[in-house]
């Protein structure tokens, strides 16, 4: 008799510390560990052997939920495919690609070249990424970011009156892409085309000093981190 979100509810544990098995139907069982613990579980059999594939917790994966996983599991083996093996490999798979996203590799960066600089120089680094970049690229693996799309989110700087900001950022962009590029997780960097598309900011001639603003000149150069 298939379960109930009632009979899952009213479900106890099994005296003398044993799993309690209910059945769902189509191999689909629910566990009641000692503890109370619902987990819901799937038995099949593949390569002649024996296996169980873990779908949940209850009441986080809900019975409706662990009966849709068990009948993808089931496509996966009508189709040859292991779901066990499968999962792990989807698994290894997305940490593999968590760990090339451009925010990573840029945050990998930060962390090498950051012991040279003042602390107070890298925090505005990161922050600048933080603000202007990451919400636009850092989820992007970084093999598939192309000039344009990084040229676009250079631009939003620019519109904003950032035109310096603009060009040190496509410097940082590069600086992590070459870094993936020596690690062989891309194999070219978008942002060195870009050098000539950003704007150039117009220099704007200083007063030259008087005698007497020369001390102060050089106490706060002394100061400049």
């Amino acid at each position: 008799m298939p379960l109930t979100d009632a009979s899952i509810k009213n479900a106890k544990p099994n005296e003398g510390g044993k799993i309690n098995q209910l059945s769902d139907g189509n191999n689909l069982y629910l566990w009641v560990m000692p503890n109370g613990a619902k987990y819901s579980r799937m038995t099949y059999r593949f390569a002649g052997k024996q296996k169980t594939l873990a779908l949940g917790v209850y009441p986080d994966t809900s019975l409706k939920q662990a009966r849709v996983k068990r009948d993808e599991a089931k496509k996966l083996l009508s189709d040859g495919i292991d779901p066990s093996v499968k999962r792990r490999s989807d698994k290894l798979t997305a940490k593999v690609a968590a760990a090339n996203t451009f925010e990573a590799i840029a945050k990998e960066w930060h962390v090498r070249e950051s012991h040279e600089w003042s602390a107070v120089h890298s925090q505005r680094v990161m922050s600048a990424m933080e603000y202007h970049i990451f919400p636009f690229i850092g989820h992007l693996p970084v093999a598939d970011i192309k000039p344009l799309a990084l040229l676009e989110v250079l631009r939003k700087v620019e519109r904003a009156g950032k035109i310096d900001t603009a060009k040190r950022l496509r410097q940082r962009c590069s600086a992590v892409f070459r870094l993936a590029i020596l690690t062989g997780r891309c194999t070219n960097d978008p942002a060195a085309p870009l050098t000539d598309a950003l704007k150039t900011q117009q220099a704007e001639p200083r007063k030259a000093l008087k005698r007497e603003e020369i001390p102060g000149f050089l106490q706060a150069l002394e100061k400049y981190d």
